[in-house]
């Protein structure tokens, strides 16, 4: 399955976390991330996702085209709320996650429920959803 990591500034350390608990689950799939989050859980965990753009310079967008495309089976997005204006890319990803119906965490506990049931093969549907989608 590809999974796609975006944190926001402020949740990065939360994201580096995430993911030295789950690297045992996530090791087993394909890995995207914009740049920063990219970096530093490639650095923290050995995990090699693929590097893309820095989510304001492009990278959400990417995230965003993969979803549309049927590219990317579960967004781990870890927001900062603390903005009040609500950053306009993050609203355009969760509506086409909607959209495309891609599973799409934005807070750890939620990131806990999908990962696990990712492990425990939950998640197989997007499977069978791809393969309907190349027809």
């Amino acid at each position: 399955m590809e999974i796609a990591l975006i944190a926001d500034d402020k949740k990065k350390e939360l994201m580096v976390e995430f993911c030295t608990a789950y690297c045992g689950i996530l090791s087993k799939h394909r890995l995207c991330a914009t740049g920063k989050t990219a970096k530093y859980v490639s650095e923290a965990t050995g995990l090699r996702p693929e590097h893309l753009l820095s989510g304001g310079l492009g990278g959400m967008e990417q995230v965003a085209s993969r979803v549309c495309y049927n590219e990317i089976d579960l967004l781990l997005y870890f927001r900062d709320t603390s903005c009040a204006a609500e950053n306009p890319h993050s609203a355009e990803l969760s509506r086409v996650c909607d959209l495309y119906n891609i599973p799409i965490a934005t807070n750890i506990a939620t990131a806990e429920i999908l990962v696990m049931a990712l492990d425990r093969g939950d998640l197989q549907w997007r499977t069978y959803e791809k393969a309907k989608n190349k027809k």
